[in-house]
């Protein structure tokens, strides 16, 4: 593994989570906590986007384009975590297993048809 990915794979996550406990911290009003988890949320997509242009200066790439295929592809990500988060909630907050659990097959499946929307098929 290349040093470039090494790090923008340590960003990458450290910004997920950062983000992450940002979204509980402003969604679950037993933690009382919105204000920081917003700025918690600022500064995960702050870094996640910090990593990404890092990453594409260290392998000169240039950025991804913002065409059609893929804002919908980002579309389509974000409503698969969506529905993967969904079906984590009905099972921990909602304590509904079984809908929780069919819930979050059906947005980890969606997650994992993003490898053939993005390689593609060989």
């Amino acid at each position: 593994m290349k040093k470039s990915s090494f790090a923008a794979l340590i960003l990458g996550t450290v910004s997920g989570v950062l983000f992450a406990l940002g979204m509980c911290m402003a969604l679950l009003p037993e933690w009382n906590a919105f204000t920081t988890g917003v700025i918690f949320i600022g500064v995960g997509i702050v870094l996640g986007i910090n990593t990404l242009v890092l990453w594409c200066r260290l392998e000169n790439k240039k950025m991804p384009k913002m065409n059609g295929k893929n804002v919908l592809r980002t579309l389509y990500t974000v409503l698969s975590v969506l529905v993967l988060g969904i079906g984590m909630s009905l099972c921990l907050v909602g304590q509904q297993i079984v809908w929780g659990t069919l819930v979050g097959l059906l947005g980890m499946v969606m997650l994992i048809a993003l490898i053939p929307m993005i390689k593609g098929i060989k």
